[in-house]
């Protein structure tokens, strides 16, 4: 190897360290749901999660928020609230389907201290504040782009792996959720399917 091809290599992995390392800060530096993990098994986990206070509006089906939704959502916490309080992103974003509803919801999960003081009223159209109330659910975690296509692939292995544990599905509604910024590279990216597991102690 001659100097000039070492010399491109060498930079060429720093700045491909440098990106990705970048890239892990930015992801990481967000506050994110809590919640805890019951078990384990690969892409697959059940976990428990307390109630959540979220910034949600309607999007459409597959629009990921690209119909102008997710700024609506942005410009709440960026001030458009009662308070014109500038609240911190958080992860993950939330999309939930409910039953017989078209409209997906997209909701930005509320930073602990925000939660409990109380969040400010939205002054901007179509954003609420709303519970999303804690439960147990069956996740799983998979890479690439979070689209109609991969929500229902991602959907259907977990409810085969759903039907090995024994568990029952609240089919009430189906979350998707997004971790990453819109530039993280696809293969980067940590996208989840989540469905509530249905209680027995009805």
């Amino acid at each position: 190897m001659n100097t000039t091809t070492l010399h491109t290599t060498v930079i060429v992995s720093l700045l491909m360290v440098g990106f990705f390392g970048l890239n892990f800060l930015t992801a990481a530096g967000y506050e994110s749901a809590e919640y805890k993990v019951i078990e384990a098994d690969g892409r697959f986990e059940i976990r428990e999660y307390p109630d959540l206070m979220l910034a949600a509006t309607t999007t459409k089906l597959d629009a990921q928020g690209r119909d102008g939704s997710f700024m609506k959502l942005f410009g709440y916490i960026s001030g458009a609230n009662e308070s014109g309080e500038k609240i911190e992103m958080t992860t993950p974003v939330f999309m939930g389907q409910q039953k017989g509803n078209s409209g997906v919801e997209m909701g930005f999960v509320m930073p602990k201290g925000v939660a409990s003081k109380g969040a400010p009223k939205p002054t901007g159209e179509q954003v609420e504040i709303r519970k999303r109330e804690g439960g147990r659910f069956a996740v799983i975690r998979f890479s690439g782009q979070l689209s109609t296509k991969t929500k229902e692939s991602a959907e259907t292995k977990l409810r085969a792996w759903m039907k090995t544990k024994g568990l029952e599905a609240d089919e009430s509604s189906i979350e998707s959720a997004g971790y990453d910024p819109p530039f993280t590279p696809s293969f980067l990216r940590r996208n989840e399917v989540l469905i509530r597991i249905a209680r027995t102690d009805k």
